[in-house]
């Protein structure tokens, strides 16, 4: 692997962009911001944590996000949109899906014609249970959606920082610009995939967060492997179904953004969807466990978007369905279980 002094800051690394903005400096922003400024190139990343800015900018570390990595020299942390997107080609959006909607307002004054947007959120908005695409459509009134991309797939972010083999979608309605950004951020540890359905990826790095905390109340119950195998298998049945129902290729769902990402979410330590499912199954109440996480799982506010836009869509979805019950309306999850494995007798393709 290259150091990051074998080469100028500001090149392109070979591919196509030189000058890149990160905004949002939780786990994920951070490890990706710190594996293009390794490539050589020109980052600037926006913090909104005062404590982070100066952790980042003093002592090349974010303590409370990604512990115990050393961050790159040529990763500059910003407190501006305005200075971090100035002269920038690419805008890769790393924050909370429910504050995706204010930030991208936020940001959009420094946008230029030019620039291309890449989002690595995964969620559903709440209110208007948007993908966050659709909401950018919405925000930016249409601008830079030809440009526009979500990166997906199974990645946690400490491995990815730590430069341990990991493999990723970049998706874009335009083919030939999901391959440009692919050569970003494709490095000799972080191997990505282009492909066309944007709207696919963005649900299944949404929708899989759901059946990690379905899966982590299983594992929290101790009902065994035998039942989390299930949970995937038919977890991936109702993303698959939802979206089709949406547009989107059902091969999308085999893929990294789909299956991928469930089984690491599923089963991964690190996942801090399955880490809720695993308290809730415990017999922990949903704000004690949130109350002591300090970073957000985004599956708890996407368990309630999945569930009214699978109603809204009239797609079948029941162990989404059990999972909001669980965390919205108390539901025991030995209930919820018992309901699942009760339901009516069905051919494995029927919904």
């Amino acid at each position: 692997m290259k150091s990051e002094g074998e080469q100028r800051r500001g090149t392109s690394g070979g591919s196509d962009f030189a000058r890149i903005a990160v905004i949002g400096a939780g786990s994920w922003g951070t490890a990706l911001g710190n594996l293009l400024a390794e490539k050589g190139l020109d980052v600037d990343l926006w913090v909104r944590e005062e404590e982070v800015f100066r952790q980042i900018r003093d002592h090349r570390i974010n303590d409370l996000f990604l512990p115990g990595v050393r961050l790159s020299e040529w990763l500059r942390p910003v407190q501006s949109f305005e200075e971090a997107l100035a002269e920038k080609q690419v805008a890769v959006l790393a924050i909370p899906s429910h504050v995706f909607r204010e930030v991208l307002a936020g940001v959009n004054p420094f946008l230029h014609e030019e620039i291309s947007i890449v989002i690595a959120t995964k969620g559903i908005e709440n209110r208007s249970l948007m993908v966050m695409s659709q909401v950018a459509e919405e925000v930016l009134t249409g601008k830079y959606m030809g440009r526009f991309a979500c990166v997906a797939g199974p990645s946690f972010a400490r491995e990815v920082a730590q430069r341990y083999p990991t493999a990723v979608t970049v998706a874009c309605r335009n083919i030939e610009h999901a391959r440009r950004l692919q050569r970003l951020f494709s490095t000799d540890y972080f191997r990505v995939y282009a492909g066309d359905d944007l709207t696919g990826t963005q649900l299944g790095g949404a929708l899989k967060n759901v059946i990690a905390i379905a899966a982590g109340a299983s594992d929290g119950l101790r009902f065994g492997e035998n039942a989390r195998a299930a949970l995937i298998t038919r977890g991936l049945a109702e993303m698959t179904r939802l979206g089709v129902a949406m547009g989107s290729d059902p091969q999308t769902f085999a893929g990294l953004a789909g299956l991928g990402d469930l089984v690491l979410t599923c089963t991964g330590d690190l996942s801090r969807n399955r880490t809720v499912g695993l308290k809730v199954g415990m017999g922990m109440a949903l704000d004690e466990i949130t109350r002591s996480m300090r970073m957000v799982a985004e599956g708890v506010k996407t368990a309630r978007s999945a569930y009214e836009l699978s109603d809204k869509m009239g797609v079948t979805m029941p162990i989404t369905r059990e999972v909001y019950r669980i965390l919205y309306e108390g539901k025991d999850p030995r209930d919820a279980v018992r309901e699942l494995m009760l339901r009516d007798l069905k051919a494995e393709r029927e919904f």
